[in-house]
């Protein structure tokens, strides 16, 4: 039987995330801005960094009193705890077995702590064996994105979480209040529908998963992209930066800066939302169908968000349903 090698971190484990997780959880305990995640992440070299080293340049930069082993065991059991196998992959892995593929894990870290992550997140279940190799694994990210591509394929989309719209909202609202309690002037707009081409190429290419942090980090002012509108394509953050046309609406209220009136003109031109902050007062404000909603808390934009998603889903299967009725009274042409 042929032999399938993947890589295990962040190609069959999605490591780098696990990380940014307990990166987040530790900054919050120890009390350091959250934005001081991107210093442990290229501290952290995407794990090429020994474990030791790492443990020692977070007690430097921070001044810790805590013993480099405790911090080295905290570390590993922080990625362990925050470690998930992705159905997705584990469906792609259960496909190439049927094939007749045997999958074979290959690492490049120490046996102990490959195996507790393998074993932990179930992997152990879905391979016959692992190799530890010291070597760079290249390509694994791209391996990963076809296992998780594969996994999406429209025979398996019945099984995918339902939660990543939630999750997607979640990382929204918490970005716009971190933005909002900073008094960061800051705008979002969400693509739904219709496609936000044009506007996501006038901006600067992201294609990264959107996360709070990233979107904080964005609109930070000495950042170079926080000037323009940040555009989100389901999961994901397409591009920063982008322009976008301002309403031309007469009877708006003159305290409503270019921010509001871009937010307006791009929903007035497509079903996108669009969530503002303002930077002279700190207010969130909601913008659909060219209509402003404003001064939203946390929980009311959060309910908000969510009811517009379910929405985008009830009418996009209303119309999927309405195509199949109609192609199916459609009269059948018979050939003699």
């Amino acid at each position: 039987m042929p032999l399938l090698f993947l890589s295990l971190d962040n190609t069959l484990l999605d490591r780098a995330g696990a990380f940014r997780a307990w990166g987040r959880s530790f900054l919050a305990g120890i009390g350091a801005p959250a934005y001081d995640l991107d210093w442990l992440d290229a501290a952290d070299a995407d794990g090429l960094t020994s474990t030791w080293d790492l443990a020692d340049a977070i007690r430097d930069r921070y001044r810790l009193r805590t013993r480099s082993i405790d911090l080295v065991e905290e570390l590993r059991e922080g990625l362990l705890a925050h470690l998930r196998l992705d159905p997705l992959v584990a469906f792609a892995l259960r496909i190439a077995t049927d094939a007749g593929w045997v999958p074979v894990v290959v690492t490049n870290g120490d046996s102990r702590v490959q195996t507790e992550k393998m074993v932990r997140t179930g992997l152990v279940k879905h391979v016959v064996g692992y190799v530890v190799f010291a070597a760079i694994v290249l390509l694994q990210a791209d391996i990963r994105r076809a296992l998780m591509h594969l996994g999406r394929a429209p025979v398996f989309r019945r099984f995918e979480r339902s939660d990543s719209d939630d999750d997607t909202i979640e990382e929204l609202v918490v970005a716009s209040s971190t933005l909002a309690s900073r008094r960061t002037g800051a705008i979002i707009v969400v693509e739904r529908r219709i496609g936000l081409r044009n506007f996501i190429e006038s901006g600067i290419p992201i294609e990264a998963t959107l996360t709070y942090d990233l979107l904080v980090a964005i609109f930070q002012p000495t950042s170079p992209l926080h000037d323009g509108a940040v555009i989100v394509q389901g999961d994901r953050v397409a591009a920063a930066a982008c322009f976008l046309p301002l309403t031309v609406n007469p009877r708006l209220s003159r305290d409503l800066g270019s921010r509001h009136r871009a937010a307006l003109g791009v929903t007035e031109e497509n079903d996108s939302i669009a969530v503002v902050v303002s930077e002279e007062t700190g207010a969130i404000s909601l913008v659909i169908d060219g209509a402003i909603e404003r001064n939203l808390d946390a929980d009311r934009l959060r309910a908000r968000l969510k009811s517009l998603v379910t929405l985008r889903r009830t009418l996009t299967g209303r119309r999927v349903g309405a195509a199949w009725l109609r192609l199916a009274r459609r009269p059948i042409p018979w050939h003699s």
